[in-house]
């Protein structure tokens, strides 16, 4: 047979199929169906990953996968890589940790004068306390009064190769704002999903929102509009017009009227009154989120306010529920809630402002995944600016 022949040579059909051409009139278009969603899919996780912002490879998938019906298979995926490679139990801190525990962020203390004025030191949880553990350093001074300050401590007795960091901010010397993120809440609002370029002077730290409002058990207002419910009862951070915030339980220590500006509500009060919520010990998805189960120690991250009205920011990688609300009383929280979970969500920058006031550099306060300007790119979720309300003058850190 020639080459020609063999080329123009039509394929049989076996037997079967010849006698059965219903049968393979289905089969063809179950191949072309099957061709068509394949491609749908692939052009649909292309859209995913090649969407705007600093989002990691890992928690695209993730989000991705939440989003087509697959928070089973993700869940599980996550609960076994954690289960596979759980945090260590004992042992000492590294040299890098050890030098957070010298001068925050690799920062250069503040004068002794500004330290004066800070927070009482936290309490360590583990014994004995490490040199630094528990102090307090400020990490930018205004006219002579600490405005940020950071301390780091191992979150518990056990986990004792970890640090957690706390950050401290005056309530008086900063105004604070809830920015939208492109996917969460998404939509068009008047402030942006970054913090551009002609609005980076006076920026003193940024960190990350909460659960997807439809995992928050709650709602996210702004602009006079809501996406999902504001839920009476929920954890949330309110945002006052005069750039004040706060830390509540919506309903009881807040509710809507004219000098509300925007509301982000997450969960349930962690602690509130000073003392540690009951409900941190359950450890079941619908209470502190799907993604790792409450019982598990991961990146985790919380906001809380003290008596007098002062923030305080939590975050760590060996951190459960209840070691996050621990953590945050003991720093002084009156009232705290829980923010977002997992290495990919949980960041908090403070900014040097030494070299450039207009494009101050972000500090990463640790070592978590994303990059230290997540927030001078686009963001796909929601988070919180603070800028001082007195201009800064240059200073080194």
């Amino acid at each position: 047979m020639s080459l020609r022949s063999l080329l123009h040579r039509r394929p049989r059909l076996r037997p079967f199929m010849r006698r059965h051409p219903i049968l393979r009139r289905s089969l063809i278009a179950l191949s072309a169906a099957a061709a068509v969603f394949l491609g749908v899919v692939g052009w649909s996780i292309a859209g995913a990953l090649t969407a705007p912002g600093t989002d990691t490879v890992e928690a695209r998938l993730a989000e991705w996968g939440r989003d087509h019906g697959l928070s089973g298979a993700v869940d599980w995926l996550e609960t076994r890589q954690y289960q596979e490679h759980p945090p260590q139990v004992g042992g000492g801190l590294s040299d890098q940790a050890k030098a957070l525990l010298g001068a925050p962020g690799g920062k250069a203390p503040a004068p002794q004068a500004a330290t004066s004025m800070l927070p009482p030191a936290v309490a360590p949880f583990a014994a004995p306390a490490q040199p630094g553990e528990g102090q307090w350093r400020a990490t930018e001074v205004v006219n002579g009064k600490p405005v940020l300050a950071e301390t780091y401590l191992r979150p518990d007795a056990s986990h004792t190769s970890y640090l957690t960091a706390v950050a401290w901010i005056d309530h008086t010397s900063v105004r604070f704002a809830l920015h939208p993120g492109f996917d969460e809440p998404g939509g068009t609002w008047a402030l942006p999903s970054t913090v551009p370029p002609g609005q980076r002077t006076g920026l003193l730290a940024t960190w990350n929102g909460g659960f997807r409002i439809q995992d928050s058990q709650g709602g996210y207002y702004q602009d006079g509009r809501t996406v999902g419910d504001l839920r009476d009862g929920a954890a949330s951070e309110i945002f006052y017009t005069d750039g004040s915030m706060t830390i509540g339980q919506w309903g009881r220590d807040a509710t809507m009227g004219p000098k509300i500006e925007a509301v982000r509500q997450n969960l349930d009060l962690l602690v509130d009154k000073s003392t540690v919520m009951p409900g941190v010990d359950l450890g079941v998805e619908e209470n502190w989120g799907a993604s790792l189960y409450g019982s598990f120690y991961v990146w985790r991250s919380g906001i809380g306010v003290t008596a007098n009205g002062d923030l305080l920011y939590a975050c760590g990688p060996a951190l459960s529920v209840r070691s996050l609300a621990e953590v945050l009383q003991r720093a002084g929280a009156v009232r705290a809630m829980e923010l977002d979970i997992n290495p990919s969500w949980v960041s908090f920058m403070s900014y040097n402002s030494a070299t450039d006031p207009a494009n101050p550099s972000p500090v990463k306060i640790l070592d978590f995944d994303r990059p230290a300007d997540r927030y001078y790119d686009q963001s796909s979720r929601d988070f919180v600016t603070a800028y001082s309300r007195t201009p800064l003058a240059p200073q080194a850190h």
